[in-house]
């Protein structure tokens, strides 16, 4: 194809509300155009690179046996009602009614109607198991969509649902999507990491996150070179050994307009790990009283998956004055009555530790479990951090690093066949209900982190599978007469053996179009000018050597060396 011909409006700079550097490089290689917050026109380069995401992950899914569908996006709201999603999604979930005042949404997934069309139709144990599988676009009210295409509130998603006749099946195909995944990755030329994560409002037993690995990744991720890896906030936190120390007698201290525990150490001249910081939460609509070690911080997905339930949120100051007789910062465990208090495992090991006195201007020294104060529950709720040992291999230091989430597979078992009654008859006529599993993978969001992990100064360094042209050529005079034959002849010769080849013919100096050609990162590029076609030479560099030298070769010798690259 040529450059003349395609719409590629590139920019020189970056526009101002654009975030994360895979926006600005998009939107300057002409790849997309922002229509309003969040919403975004992908624009024929941006969209050849989707194109070959898609087909990788097409490929992958027929080889595990997935049948393509397409579903719809407007979605009734009597389906979200018999899992019980329509309220529990919350704000992210745009809504809207018809002219007969019927309620819907616009899909965020598909669970709910996959299910119902499953249901329908799936009567016996011989039409199991079966894997359905759609591209499509899904929505997302965003509170704060101002990263591109990484977080955007209509994205493009492929989006997999497999079904079951028992949960050693479902189990099988949990193994095989997992590895499909993996191969889509590695397809597509990514840096990633597979990791242990919360299911959240997909719900169901177990889900794995996959990242691609990324400075400035959005989620942090703990991991341990046993093999052991997990979102920060889903890592597993040990319990901290127990001091060794003589047990101090219980002291009240005046600490006037110190709530804080970091100027409470300072002032009692105490490491933070000392202290107990008391935390009042509302769970559902009830008090409860997290206690972690003062330099930890408390994970509240880890609290909600304990106390199993919808939402955790920190109490407003009236609640807790009512539960403590004391304003924020002076909160403690001692002494307490009738609340309903989980300890960290962090918290009971601390000797002579220091806490709120629940008592305006007051802390107490030298609390001690068991001894002051007593708690209803012992449990890891807690964020992991630096230094933590690993919870597998319980030798190792954690390591952490970022990441961006591109899939995310659930084993969701008879989460939604129960609550839609899907049921199956098995070999004897009895009715039992289907196992499921739901799998999703973002095809915008793979190509954002593609650029986020493969970038430099120059701009971005596609893969040589999702790249929008493998092979860029350019005249340096496409009008001279003998630069436009060697130009047209290596067009024709490398678009014959099936390449995707752009010629830059831009009535335009070197200087535009090498800029241009960094800028949108296709992988190689042949130059050709009158000073090396005097000796019978072209120029060729790999984008990956942004700064790096040139090579020359003869005409043959760079359609040989083209072709061995991408093994044609």
């Amino acid at each position: 194809m040529f450059f003349s011909k395609l719409l590629i409006p590139t920019l020189r700079k970056s526009p101002s509300d654009a975030d994360i550097i895979s926006a600005k490089l998009m939107i300057r290689s002409g790849m997309i155009r922002k229509l309003a917050s969040g919403l975004y026109e992908f624009l024929p380069l941006g969209l050849r690179v989707i194109r070959k995401v898609e087909n990788i992950i097409r490929h992958e899914m027929s080889i595990i046996g997935g049948q393509e569908v397409i579903l719809p996006l407007i979605l009734p709201k009597n389906l979200w009602i018999e899992t019980g999603r329509w309220d529990v999604y919350g704000k992210e979930l745009f809504r809207l009614k018809d002219r007969k005042k019927s309620e819907f949404c616009l899909a965020p997934t598909a669970e709910e109607v996959v299910v119902d069309l499953v249901k329908k139709d799936i009567k016996s144990y011989r039409q199991l198991p079966i894997m359905l599988y759609q591209f499509g676009t899904k929505f997302r009210d965003e509170v704060r969509p101002r990263f591109g295409v990484m977080r955007s509130r209509e994205f493009l998603m492929k989006d997999a649902y497999s079904f079951h006749s028992d949960e050693l099946d479902l189990e099988r195909y949990y193994q095989v999507m997992f590895d499909a995944y993996k191969s889509i990755c590695v397809k597509c030329g990514l840096k990633f990491c597979v990791v242990e994560s919360e299911s959240g409002p997909i719900g169901g037993s177990l889900s794995h996150e996959f990242m691609i690995l990324a400075d400035n990744g959005e989620t942090e991720l703990a991991w341990c070179k046993c093999g052991y890896s997990a979102t920060s906030e889903n890592a597993e936190c040990l319990k901290a050994d127990n001091c060794k120390e003589e047990l101090n007698t219980i002291e009240e201290v005046f600490t006037p307009n110190a709530g804080a525990i970091e100027y409470i150490a300072k002032f009692l001249n105490l490491p933070t790990k000392k202290f107990v910081k008391t935390m009042i939460y509302i769970a559902d609509g009830d008090p409860v009283v997290v206690l972690v070690r003062g330099d930890h911080e408390v994970n509240e997905t880890k609290l909600q998956t304990l106390l199993e339930v919808r939402k955790v949120m920190l109490a407003d100051e009236q609640t807790v004055i009512s539960i403590t007789n004391a304003p924020i910062g002076f909160a403690g465990p001692v002494g307490l009555k009738n609340a309903n208090i989980i300890a960290d495992l962090s918290v009971v090991g601390i000797l002579n530790a220091v806490s709120g006195a629940n008592k305006k201007d007051y802390h107490v020294k030298n609390i001690n479990y068991k001894r002051d104060y007593d708690v209803n529950e012992i449990a890891d709720i807690r964020k992991s951090v630096p230094g933590d040992i690993c919870p597998r291999c319980e030798k190792e230091k954690l390591k952490f690093l970022r990441g961006i989430e591109i899939g995310h597979i659930f084993k969701l078992g008879t989460r939604y066949s129960k609550s839609m009654n899907a049921t199956y008859l098995d070999s004897n006529g009895s009715e039992n209900l289907i196992f499921m599993g739901c799998y999703g993978l973002g095809v915008t969001r793979i190509v954002s982190a593609a650029i986020e992990q493969s970038h430099d100064d120059g701009g971005i360094i596609w893969p040589d599978n999702i790249t929008p042209f493998e092979v860029l050529i350019i005249p340096l005079d496409y009008h001279d007469n003998k630069i436009r034959k060697v130009t047209d002849k290596i067009y024709r010769e490398l678009s014959s053996k099936g390449l995707d080849v752009l010629v830059d013919d831009r009535d335009e100096r070197p200087g535009v179009k090498f800029k241009d050609a960094d800028l949108i990162g296709i992988p190689y590029r042949i130059t050709i000018g009158k000073k090396n076609l005097v000796d019978g030479n072209v120029e060729f560099k790999v984008r990956k050597n942004y700064k790096g030298n040139v090579e020359l070769f003869k005409f043959g010798e760079i359609i040989s060396k083209v072709l061995k690259i991408f093994k044609k």
